[in-house]
């Protein structure tokens, strides 16, 4: 009885010693946070602030504070003091709730990819702030002209002139020669850093460090090239028959220019019917109003706060900021009454009413989306809309008439954007994951042989001396990002193909009607925006859909014919 007894207070002493220890590895847990933000959250409003305000003005001293909060930021990831005291308690494993073990998590990503020489990470501040005000400031000059991104765009996508397309498409890429060394450098440079810390190139690293796994994010791609590689095929057949057409010219003789796009990364106008002169006319700011309000998802405050028409020296692209994780986020653009246009209000805002329905008691550390790729995927889910007939109908863009007439083909529009989309990010992944495992290689004939790969698209005559790879800014400004976008399509499709099943009760899933449904608001707050980043991205997407990402819902919405 007495050896029974000697067991049972062992084990009693023990428990208490691990209760004890939990609750004090806990508590400087939690004290270790509480700093973390009083320091970090204002550092942050001040870099949002100052990025937001170099987009608009382009001015040097508006990049200059942004460089310089930016700086003050990695300095506070940097500090090896405070990462031992992490990693302590890390290692401890006696944390034990599950809301401050994710926040630890989480940090420690974020303290572990600063663990190197400051002055590294300093001058790679250096480089790209100074990179980004070289593409805010680029405009192309053909001729007497001088072009904006939306100006090149509107020439690529409408004339037929050969001649002047050429020059037009040349003229934008003169941007890659402008900013290709330093991009280089900065490659290099990060690759210093990820070495420093372990990893094979920065490629590996920045994958692991936002948890995903580089081989499963390869196989993603692989599986996708394998899905998609048929149906894109015979889409460019008869794209190439088209523009034979349009251009009078011979299968042989295409070329980059005639696509329509810079990059070849937006489907060309191929179906008889031109989305853009439907929305000439309409206020895009409104129907985006309208649409976000009428799914209990209101936009307006967002809108009040936000930057949408041209300016010079203005960031010519679109992206959503959340200046401070209290509800001030901020949409900037370029708009006009394009179809394209309407399609990135839709998606900008969809990243901007993500970040506003986090729950504001979801604690700071974690009060963002589960995964970039997650707030990618909802930006695309709306994104969507402005092509799918039945929703430019309900808006009051189109008569019910006009919306039966070009049902079909607004579909096979999206579905030929998907697929062009799909083969341009396979370029991108994997000339990012190329350009990381030898910066030192020919990356123009990289760039050229995936583009003829995947794209199948011919390399000109003359341009191997070129840097067309580097006139895509986010390689620079945005590296190893873009494969969250195609993941991020992936997901969409799987949220449509929920809301479509379980929330309008329908099958069609490549027409639905999202339009004054508050359930799917609802649905979207509850299940997707509310939570942050509380549950790692794939245990979220199975609370949401009842499954892990899958790329089935895409195949069935668009690669089955």
């Amino acid at each position: 009885m007495k050896r029974v007894l000697g067991g049972i207070m062992t084990l009693g002493i023990l428990c208490s010693a691990c209760t004890n220890k939990t609750e004090r590895m806990e508590s400087e847990l939690k004290s270790f946070i509480q700093e973390c933000e009083k320091t970090v959250a204002p550092i942050e409003k001040e870099a949002a602030l100052a990025y937001w305000n170099s987009s608009i003005t382009g001015a040097d001293a508006d990049f200059q504070i942004y460089e310089a909060k930016s700086k003050e930021l990695t300095a506070y990831f940097a500090d090896k003091v405070r990462f031992e005291t992490l990693k302590k308690i890390k290692e401890s494993k006696a944390v034990k709730d599950e809301l401050l073990k994710r926040q630890m998590d989480v940090l420690y990503l974020s303290f572990l990819a600063n663990q190197v020489d400051l002055e590294k990470l300093n001058k790679t501040i250096e480089i790209q702030t100074k990179i980004e005000q070289k593409y805010s400031k680029f405009r192309a000059i053909v001729g007497k002209d001088t072009l904006s991104d939306n100006d090149i765009e509107s020439e690529l996508k409408k004339s037929t002139d050969n001649l002047r397309l050429e020059a037009v498409w040349k003229a934008h890429k003169e941007i890659g020669n402008v900013v290709a060394a330093d991009i280089i450098a900065l490659a290099k440079l990060r690759n210093e850093i990820a070495e420093e810390l372990g990893y094979k190139n920065y490629h590996e690293m920045s994958l692991e460090l936002s948890e995903q796994d580089p081989k499963e994010i390869l196989a993603i791609f692989d599986e996708l090239d394998g899905l998609t590689k048929d149906a894109f095929t015979q889409l460019k057949s008869e794209m190439d028959d088209h523009f034979v057409k349009r251009y009078k010219l011979s299968k042989e003789a295409l070329m980059p220019w005639h696509y329509q796009n810079r990059f070849f990364q937006e489907a060309p106008t191929l179906y008889p019917v031109d989305l853009d002169a439907y929305y000439k006319d309409k206020n895009i700011e409104k129907l985006t109003s309208d649409f976000f309000a009428g799914i209990n998802l209101n936009a307006d405050n967002i809108l009040a706060n936000s930057d949408l028409y041209e300016k010079e020296n203005k960031n010519q692209h679109a992206y959503c900021i959340t200046i401070d994780k209290k509800g001030d986020v901020r949409v900037l653009g370029n708009l006009k009454n394009t179809e394209m246009w309407m399609g990135t209000m839709l998606h900008e805002f969809g990243h901007a009413v993500y970040d506003k329905n986090i729950d504001p008691t979801v604690p700071y550390v974690l009060k963002e989306p589960a995964h970039t790729f997650t707030t990618e995927a909802v930006a695309m889910l709306f994104g969507r809309n402005s092509t799918n007939p039945v929703w430019m109908s309900e808006m009051g863009i189109i008569s019910a008439d006009d919306a039966k007439k070009i049902g079909d083909n607004g579909f096979k529009q999206l579905r030929l954007q998907q697929l062009v989309f799909s083969r341009w990010a396979q370029v991108m992944y994997r000339f990012e994951k190329g350009l990381y495992e030898n910066p030192d290689q020919d990356l123009n004939a990289l760039w050229w042989s995936l583009v003829e790969k995947y794209q199948l698209i011919k390399k000109p005559q003359g341009r191997e001396n070129m840097a067309d790879w580097a006139s895509k800014i986010h390689i620079a400004t945005s590296p190893c990002y873009y494969h969250n976008y195609l993941l991020g399509e992936l997901l969409a499709s799987q949220l449509n193909n929920y809301i479509c099943t379980q929330i309008l009760k329908t099958d069609n899933i490549k027409t639905p009607n999202y339009v004054g449904n508050i359930a799917i608001g609802e649905y979207m707050v509850n299940k997707v925006f509310a939570p942050g980043a509380i549950y790692p991205w794939n245990e979220m997407i199975e609370k949401a859909t009842g499954e892990k990402l899958t790329a089935k819902y895409y195949a069935k919405q668009f690669i089955a014919e």
